[in-house]
């Protein structure tokens, strides 16, 4: 990261943001609706509800998922001009199944 790979800090953030949203917590139809304003809940923290928690495998999951939608991403950039596109999306990808093929890996 230090050396400034724009590659890497791109592949990390998206993956990064991709988990955020697999944690989030799935929203009910009914609260999407509300309830009558003297009915809200008040306070600091009531509106607050807990993440859900991943599991190693669906950490792996997601991750392969990330590398996987950007690999066809490139396969798809055909055209002369997106080769440089499609050859940071193979950049990327590669960074993220480093992560999953190294020491450790599920």
């Amino acid at each position: 990261m230090r050396a400034r790979d724009k590659a890497a800090v791109s592949a990390l953030r998206a993956t990064l943001a991709a988990l955020d949203n697999a944690e989030a917590v799935p929203v009910d139809e009914a609260e999407l609706r509300g309830v009558a304003l003297e009915q809200s809940p008040v306070g600091v923290g009531v509106t607050e509800a807990v993440r859900c928690e991943l599991s190693e495998r669906s950490v792996v999951d997601v991750v392969r998922a990330e590398a996987a939608e950007r690999l066809e991403v490139a396969a798809q950039l055909t055209a002369p001009a997106q080769a440089e596109r499609a050859e940071r999306l193979r950049a990327e990808a590669a960074v993220l199944l480093r992560f999953l093929d190294g020491p450790g890996s599920v």
